[in-house]
């Protein structure tokens, strides 16, 4: 997975697009629809054009051209493996004729800054059916609503927990922390047994673990952060900043340097947890390591006890409409389907994935039952969306730095702070 930074560059004006929505197109998939109503399935078989920077899903999507022969509707496909490539040829199209009429994306201020230009379809209606259809998680909405409207469907998801090797828990008696405190008295026996108990990177990931302090911590504060409520200064945060250093301090962490790759030291033991989002369950399967009987997973416990919900970080990849393209309805009426409980089945089981469908549970006897338990209103999970969509891109820039540099040498975490809410303080105040 790489960063992804927004690209700037003058795109085509919201109205010449708006006309063309509004331009009576009568062919077979064309023009509208998702605002306020749900579009029907196309009469007529429709061949909807799709772009994408995960080519190497090729296969997957392949399989749900199969699955969705019943529909009228199915992908072209075309896969781009160079996602800056692939970000400048999706904001070239709109300034041309060749509008994509489905594409993949960015959740959080990339999505937001084509909804300003006028360049997405709209799914409002969409979601409306799917929440009264049982059809999707809390928390998920809250990642495609834009000023109150809704914009694309999920393409994937990924909720974020702790990933620990079976064997080395149970070399050292050890079982899943039911608190915070529990968490780090853990760390503390095996770094006194020469194990290293927790994976962490100075780059990609580097945020992660003030993500799930401050979750646990104070999560009002960690949302507020998002809209320039809170300050990176502020008590609370500096708290977590401070925990996160002194656990870097006593040694908790590998070297965030290091080059093997993190489903290697869980299997190998070198590290006992890693916290990561779930698409990692695919990287242990590719190394041989079975769930429930070589890893387990837990959701990482609340740093303040008083935090009395179970915080979970959420991650998804958006499956987005354009505005007036050429099969614009047809694209939505796809994106309708893509959340039914056919689709998702078809999806999870070519991916081997979590879906985010409640209805489509995970058999996957580790993973499985967390997502179960988000699910289920009676756990009261508070899902947030994960810190680097959450951040925009200005901000998170100068992050990521601070947060990269914490991680190599730990120390003092306040200056960086101090940098972040420069940045910050910049950033809001132009809006």
């Amino acid at each position: 997975m790489k960063r992804r930074h927004f690209i700037a560059g003058t795109l085509g004006s919201a109205a010449a697009l708006t006309l063309a929505a509004c331009s009576g197109n009568t062919e077979p998939g064309g023009g509208g629809g998702g605002a306020t109503t749900v579009p029907s399935k196309p009469a007529e078989p429709v061949t909807l054009n799709f772009f994408t920077d995960k080519a190497a899903w090729e296969p997957s999507f392949k399989d749900m051209n199969t699955a969705s022969a019943g529909q009228n509707m199915s992908l072209k496909f075309t896969g781009y493996s160079d996602p800056t490539a692939y970000d400048t040829f999706i904001k070239q199209s709109f300034r041309t004729k060749k509008i994509p009429d489905l594409f993949t994306w960015h959740t959080g201020s990339q999505t937001q800054e084509l909804v300003e230009q006028g360049l997405i379809a709209e799914t409002s209606a969409l979601w409306a059916k799917a929440e009264t259809d049982g059809l999707v998680p809390p928390g998920i909405k809250d990642n495609y609503t834009i000023e109150d409207k809704q914009y694309g469907v999920p393409l994937n998801i990924a909720y974020w927990v702790m990933y620990y090797s079976k064997s080395v828990f149970e070399k050292h008696n050890l079982t899943p922390p039911t608190s915070f405190a529990d968490l780090l008295a853990m760390a503390d026996t095996l770094v006194a047994a020469g194990v290293t108990p927790f994976h962490q990177m100075n780059i990609i990931f580097e945020f992660v673990w003030f993500q799930a302090l401050l979750m646990g911590s104070n999560p009002d504060v960690y949302d507020k952060l998002s809209r320039g409520e809170a300050k990176y200064t502020d008590d609370a945060v500096v708290k977590v900043a401070q925990q996160w250093s002194d656990m870097i301090g006593k040694k908790y962490f590998i070297d965030p340097g290091s080059t093997t790759d993190p489903q290697t030291l869980l299997k190998t033991g070198q590290i006992a947890m890693i916290y990561m989002g779930t698409f990692f369950t695919g990287q242990l399967t590719a190394s041989e390591m079975t769930s429930g009987k070589d890893y387990g997973a837990f959701v990482f416990p609340n740093m303040d006890p008083a935090v009395a919900r179970p915080q979970m970080a959420l991650e998804t990849g958006p499956l987005l409409a354009g505005k007036g393209a050429a099969n614009e309805a047809a694209a939505l009426a796809y994106s309708e389907w893509w959340m039914s409980t056919e689709a998702q089945k078809a999806w999870s089981t070519s991916r081997g994935d979590i879906s985010f469908n409640p209805e489509v549970p995970s058999d996957d006897p580790e993973i499985g039952p967390i997502v179960k338990d988000i699910a289920d209103k009676g756990k009261d999970f508070q899902v947030h969306t994960r810190y680097l969509e959450a951040t925009p891109n200005a901000i998170y820039t100068v992050a990521s730095e601070v947060f990269g540099k914490l991680v190599t040498d730990g120390g003092d975490p306040m200056p960086g702070l101090q940098k972040i809410q420069a940045a910050a303080d910049e950033y809001w105040s132009s809006k």
